[in-house]
């Protein structure tokens, strides 16, 4: 059984009906075709599906789609403005954040939430900011200074 669906997604209106048990993560990939939020484990433990629901990270994998029904969703497709990628975005290419990409959207949009909590972020409140976030690629330490960066250019 479908039910009704209204939210906010990257600023503009979306109606749907969805079935109950339908994650958000799904709805956004597979119903509405922001492909950005990646599906990397199916357990919340990966963080490649963080997205901001009302200004807050979470994991979409671990949200139903109707558990943000009247929200505010924001995804890594919702930040850039135009061709002009955000603060974040940029530092992220900028310092070599980012290999494979796969984790990149979810490291982004939790490094928004840690810079909303610390606007300067020591490397300490980052890394523990990021724990549950993998990237199989990299040490952290490029993705530590692109959060770093990134809080710099946002202040």
């Amino acid at each position: 059984m479908a039910h009704a669906l209204s939210m906010i997604v990257n600023g503009r209106e979306v109606n749907a009906h969805v079935e109950a048990r339908t994650l958000l993560v799904d709805f956004l990939r597979d119903h509405l075709g922001l492909t950005g939020t990646h599906v990397g484990c199916d357990t919340s433990q990966c963080g490649a599906c963080v997205v901001q629901i009302n200004g807050l990270s979470v994991k979409a994998c671990t949200v139903l789609a109707m558990q943000a029904d009247g929200a505010d969703v924001t995804t890594i497709e919702g930040l850039a403005e135009g061709e002009t990628l955000h603060p974040m975005q940029q530092a992220f290419q900028d310092h070599h954040g980012l290999q494979c990409g796969f984790c990149t959207p979810g490291m982004v949009m939790s490094a928004l939430d840690i810079v909303r909590r610390h606007p300067d972020p020591s490397e300490a409140q980052i890394r523990d900011g990021l724990k549950g976030n993998f990237c199989r690629c990299t040490g952290y330490g490029s993705i530590v200074e692109a959060v770093q960066a990134g809080a710099k250019a946002m202040r």
